[in-house]
């Protein structure tokens, strides 16, 4: 029979030893997410460069070189936004070399919105000037949402959405 200074003395010597797995645990879940922090953030800046790197050619066109300006456009996509710009090229190309009409964009600023590892949804703020051949000139002030998606190592354009009216000034 044990005496109740035995009893108290065990789980005196217990309590550390629950204490320290206790702590095990919640280090180790603690360190998961940091890691997948770590990753989303890894992924949101990367994400947002090529963003902001491929944007003009997915939003710009010169009614000269329309064709190959649509097909370069085309290899930053992936999914059905590459399907809808071959669409596009083939309504917008005859248009624009009818009306020698050619967009230039600059991206002007960008941000993450949403970031996880792999997929990160970005708002760009672009500078769109377009030209027509008698000489007109239009400056628009614009918005752009972009999801990019990590493919085969590269971040591609999944989806895009103009974001409508005017951007805050």
């Amino acid at each position: 029979m044990t005496r109740p200074a035995e009893v108290r003395v065990r789980r005196l010597v217990a309590l550390p030893a629950v204490a320290a797995a206790a702590l095990a645990v919640v280090a180790a879940v603690l360190w998961g997410s940091l890691r997948d922090l770590e990753a989303g953030r890894r992924s949101a800046d990367e994400a947002l460069a090529a963003a902001r790197a491929v944007a003009p050619d997915l939003l710009s066109f010169d009614h000269r070189t329309v064709e190959q300006d649509f097909a370069r456009a085309q290899s930053h996509t992936t999914g059905p936004l590459t399907g809808h710009y071959r669409k596009l090229a083939a309504a917008t190309v005859p248009e624009a070399r009818r009306e020698r009409v050619s967009v230039q964009t600059v991206v002007a600023g960008g941000a993450v919105s949403r970031a996880e590892p792999g997929r990160v949804e970005i708002l760009l703020f672009v500078n769109q000037m377009t030209l027509t051949g008698d000489d007109g000139r239009r400056l628009v002030q614009a918005r752009a949402r972009l999801v990019m998606v990590e493919r085969d190592g590269r971040w591609r354009v999944a989806d895009m959405n103009p974001l409508l009216g005017s951007p805050p000034r």
